[in-house]
């Protein structure tokens, strides 16, 4: 059974820099694809930023140029660097680990929460 935990979320001033954390347990990121994923209040979950289990990796146009997915295999633990920061960056951010082939599996970490004011 795997276990995700996400973390690194807080209060930035626009313009500003933060770095979110996903770190797992029971399976494996080499074989994994990851996802960021954000939800602000009263809007649908949003697909930020991808990274397949081959090295590909993908962003929404929205963060583009300002956001890197990055993988740290020895600590089993994901990245989201997040720079230049806009209001409308805030939100819950989450990552998923999924696999399509044997073993199948989803895994969400719980959220952490991102707020960009001044």
């Amino acid at each position: 059974q795997g276990q995700l935990v996400g973390s690194g979320g807080g209060l930035v001033q626009p313009g500003g820099s933060l770095r979110l954390s996903c770190a797992a347990s029971g399976i494996s990121f080499r074989i994994s694809n990851i996802g960021w994923y954000r939800q602000a209040p009263g809007k649908q979950l949003e697909l930020v930023a991808t990274s397949t289990s081959s090295g590909t990796k993908d962003y929404a146009d929205s963060v583009k140029d300002r956001f890197i997915i990055s993988r740290d295999y020895a600590k089993n633990t994901v990245y989201l660097q997040m720079g230049r920061l806009k209001p409308e960056d805030a939100a819950v951010y989450y990552c998923k680990a999924s696999r399509r082939v044997g073993p199948v599996y989803d895994y969400w970490g719980q959220g952490t929460q991102v707020t960009v004011s001044s």
